[in-house]
């Protein structure tokens, strides 16, 4: 897929925040302080965000092949695999690993944390994720990789489509069976989609969404022309297939959602609300939509959804950054 054309991508970015901040300004008499301090946030991080937009235009291009990991010892949750040796097996001999024929050892897997793959939201790019994927190098995850899809796509489905063809691609390089998405706004939709509609539950072991309109927006209805746009809105068929049954998914959930995410309307459709879904929603106090990817209290809960071994015991239903 194309990415979006450099010059037109930061005007669109900035007109599609332009009318929740307007709001923000609108509400009566004395908002709240956090509603106050999250817009002058959200204006700060706008600006900032379409300097740094040039820079993640590109598809990124993963190194080749998975470097060994460091004796350090599994992560905590992540035994190593032992490999399995009958009282006969000899070195060379079919069965063993290593052995022509015989599957290899798996590079990583139960020595280093799943692969992280960043989805991002609607007209923007890999670049919003430039402080989560730092902070979680930072903290011991060897594999974070970041998938740009074009706002040019005309269905979120083609964009799940596209994702599925990525995590196969990244499990084949990296060893890994499983890997985990943190997606912003459409991102953590699209990634949903895939585990819910296409069979991405038997590849993806946690999905933490940002800010994601799981139960559609009723945001820029002007924009309602772009056909990814329309498939957020409530009424959408996207919205209506994610609300059907979901038996036995394998994946776990984690939604952050906040208050003061004037994207998000009404801000609760960014949580999440299924019967089939193991799914805990997370309530972010002062952060705004564009904010959550890059707010460093979020991305320590992030950190610890995903280092638990279930997600949802690691996440706090309550994260305040006040």
């Amino acid at each position: 897929m194309q990415a979006l054309p450099f010059l037109s991508a930061p005007l669109v970015f900035a007109r599609l925040f332009a009318e929740p901040l307007r709001r923000a300004r609108r509400l009566p008499t004395r908002p709240s302080s956090l509603l106050v301090r999250s817009t002058v946030v959200e204006l700060a991080v706008l600006a900032g965000h379409l300097l740094l937009y040039p820079t993640g235009i590109s598809q990124e291009r993963p190194a080749p092949g998975a470097a060994p990991p460091p004796a350090t010892g599994p992560p905590e949750g992540h035994p190593a695999p032992q490999p399995v040796r009958s009282a006969s097996s000899k070195p060379g001999t079919p069965g063993t690993p290593g052995a022509p024929g015989a599957p290899s050892m798996l590079p990583t897997e139960g020595r280093a944390h799943p692969p992280v793959l960043l989805l991002h939201g609607f007209i923007d790019n890999r670049s919003v994720f430039l402080l989560l994927r730092r902070s979680l190098h930072r903290h011991g995850w060897r594999h974070v990789e970041a998938l740009n899809y074009s706002p040019l796509t005309c269905d979120l489905r083609k964009a799940a489509e596209l994702l599925r063809r990525h995590v196969e691609e990244v499990c084949a390089r990296t060893g890994h069976r499983r890997v985990d998405i943190v997606g912003h706004s459409l991102g953590g939709l699209i990634a949903r989609y895939y585990v819910q509609r296409l069979g991405g539950d038997a590849r993806v072991r946690t999905v933490i969404t940002l800010g994601t309109p799981h139960s559609g927006t009723g945001i820029a209805p002007l924009m309602s022309a772009h056909p990814i746009v329309r498939q957020m809105r409530p009424d959408s068929e996207v919205i209506a297939e994610l609300s059907l049954p979901a038996p036995h998914c394998r994946t776990h959930f984690v939604a952050f959602w906040s208050e003061e995410d004037r994207v998000m309307v009404p801000a609760t459709t960014a949580r999440i609300n299924h019967p089939d879904l193991h799914a805990f929603n997370v309530h972010v106090a002062g952060v705004g939509h564009l904010a959550l990817p890059v707010n460093g209290t979020v991305a320590a809960g992030i950190r610890d959804a995903l280092a638990s071994a279930d997600p949802a015991e690691g996440a706090a239903d309550v994260i305040s950054v006040a």
